[in-house]
């Protein structure tokens, strides 16, 4: 498979990622630091991404249901050589289907993720997945 993007940006101004028919708006002046997400952001969005869209595949393979799912990233900025490291994640899905195999579903997401495994060659990963029952 084969994957494509292109970006722009104006001097003194913002960016934008333009992915298929839509454009993602980002940060690079200090004047939109606290309302537009900054590349940092984008790429832990980009993680969650596949976290989520591999719910979605995996409830299908796997034959559970959901009503919705929540995710939270957290990480930290190493200062030299600038990176991330230590991507913590907490994955909650509502769900009350017993059909829903959450080791099975984190094992799946961590061996078929496509940015999971490319971010997971440079810094470490952990987190839990937690069920709440449909009410």
């Amino acid at each position: 498979m084969k994957y494509q993007i292109k970006a722009s940006s104006i001097s003194n101004q913002d960016a934008i990622i333009h992915v298929k028919q839509l454009n993602i708006h980002f940060g690079t002046t200090l004047k939109t630091a606290e309302v537009l997400p900054n590349p940092a952001e984008l790429f832990l969005g980009s993680f969650a991404a596949c976290m989520l869209k591999n719910i979605e595949r995996f409830s299908e393979i796997m034959k559970f249901t959901y009503t919705k799912a929540h995710l939270e990233v957290n990480a930290t900025r190493l200062e030299s050589p600038p990176r991330m490291d230590d991507i913590n994640y907490k994955l909650t899905i509502y769900s009350s289907d017993e059909k829903l195999n959450v080791g099975l579903l984190k094992k799946n997401i961590e061996k078929f993720g496509t940015i999971y495994n490319t971010i997971k060659l440079s810094c470490t990963i952990s987190g839990t997945i937690n069920t709440i029952a449909n009410v």
